[in-house]
């Protein structure tokens, strides 16, 4: 049950208005761009759920087992998020310089 409830919640996260998400990234390109920058963005985002649920998961499953404490779960979260964007902020300038 929790399990279903924390892929809900991450997928709620990624169903905010595209806006939220392609927002910024998107800016740095002509507008004649953006529309495709933020195509190209919510396709990233969305395929970047499984493996944000997958770690939350395994995280939260390590934490209920007392395997890592508080502050090596915000650690760690901080770190994968940082590793995250990152990876999809590269992924969106590879694909954008495709075009």
């Amino acid at each position: 049950m929790k399990r279903i409830l924390l892929a809900k919640l991450t997928l709620y996260a990624f169903q905010l208005p595209y806006e939220v998400w392609a927002e910024k990234p998107c800016d740095d390109y002509p507008k004649h761009k953006r529309a495709r920058c933020e195509a190209l963005w919510r396709q990233i985002n969305a395929d970047a759920v499984a493996e944000m649920a997958e770690f939350g998961f395994a995280q939260w499953k390590r934490r209920e087992e007392g395997k890592i404490t508080q502050e090596q779960h915000l650690r760690e979260n901080f770190a994968f998020i940082q590793a995250s964007a990152e990876k999809r902020l590269r992924l969106l300038a590879e694909r954008m310089a495709k075009e």
